[in-house]
């Protein structure tokens, strides 16, 4: 079934909800739009983003491409569990033995979800894994020193969500939520084989020409998310941004777009939030923490390229309502 364009654009424009108070009130009170500064900004922190995640990106590429030549479809689906709350269980401690960024992480499960990984399992990985890895426990504990509860908080709702949406997924989303189905990938893999890698079978050379060609794939989009990512920094004041975060409710969905929009690292974006301690309560902190690497603006794109537009809109807004249902929650349990 084919989606007016306009539909498919959606994902896209969920950012609007955030960008468009923030640019009416930037727009009253800066009447030079664009200055010498603002573009070296924008230079500056488009470099700093892109060369935080590249190599996070050049690592799950050559995950996928070590799955693609070497994992057999039957040892994929001899290890996933056939129990569902199981298998969702399973894949949201696959971050602890795969420490992978979500910036890499889509490739990766990709070429699972091809290797015969069940959709359910796939995304509770994709939720999990940036957050339930050992590296990004010891930056939230370095981080937060002074707070524990915003470490229990983070890893205990990424949980939680991670694990809610797998089972929903399973339970709702029957169908293949790629964008194009595995007999075209099949195919195109065959074609690529016949054409590259006939005579080199499982070589590495045959490993580096895949990993080329997905990181070419998905760079483009890690691309155009970390300008506009940078952009967005560099034009709207964070003074700005936090006098939108007054309020109790205000303050959630204030930490929940900035972390949308500033689109960091999940081994980084701790260091960022301890700056907030002293303005935001344990929920607002913990909002920020768990939405980020679940669901920023580069990911979305990046997820925009594997998924079908209908599965994204609809796990964008799932996340979202269920990170701002838990990060109420934690405040009230351990925000005393």
């Amino acid at each position: 079934m084919k989606y007016p364009v306009i539909f498919k654009m959606l994902p896209f424009m969920i950012p609007l909800v955030f960008v468009i108070p923030v640019l009416t009130i930037w727009l009253q009170n800066d009447s030079n739009l664009i200055s010498s500064r603002d573009i070296q900004q924008v230079k500056t922190v488009f470099t700093g983003i892109f060369l935080e995640a590249l190599p996070f990106v050049l690592l799950g590429v050559l995950l996928s491409s070590l799955l693609q030549l070497f994992v057999k479809e039957q040892w994929v689906r001899r290890i996933t569990p056939k129990n569902p709350v199981i298998g969702v269980l399973f894949a949201s401690m696959l971050g602890i033995v795969f420490p992978i960024c979500e910036c890499g992480m889509i490739p990766v499960v990709r070429r699972l979800m091809l290797k015969g990984m069940p959709a359910y399992i796939a995304v509770t990985f994709i939720l999990s894994g940036p957050i339930l890895n050992p590296i990004v426990f010891a930056a939230t504990i370095m981080a937060f020193r002074s707070h524990p509860e915003v470490t229990i908080g983070r890893m205990g709702l990424a949980f939680a969500v991670a694990v809610t949406v797998g089972l929903l997924v399973y339970v709702f989303s029957r169908n293949n939520p790629l964008k194009r189905s595995l007999q075209e990938f099949s195919e195109q893999d065959s074609a690529v084989g016949e054409r590259k890698l006939h005579e080199h079978p499982k070589t590495w050379r045959s490993l580096f020409v895949h990993a080329g060609d997905e990181l070419l794939e998905m760079g483009k989009y890690l691309v155009l998310g970390a300008f506009l990512t940078a952009c967005i920094q560099s034009f709207i004041p964070r003074e700005e941004l936090l006098a939108l975060g007054n309020g109790p409710t205000a303050s959630y969905l204030f930490m929940m777009g900035f972390a949308f929009i500033l689109s960091l690292c999940s081994t980084s974006d701790a260091f960022v939030a301890s700056a907030f301690t002293h303005t935001f309560t344990v929920g607002p902190l913990v909002s920020f923490l768990v939405l980020g690497p679940m669901l920023d603006f580069k990911s979305l794109l990046m997820l925009s390229t594997t998924f079908k537009t209908k599965f994204v809109i609809g796990l964008s807004l799932l996340v979202m309502t269920l990170v701002f249902i838990g990060s109420v929650a934690v405040n009230a349990l351990l925000g005393g």
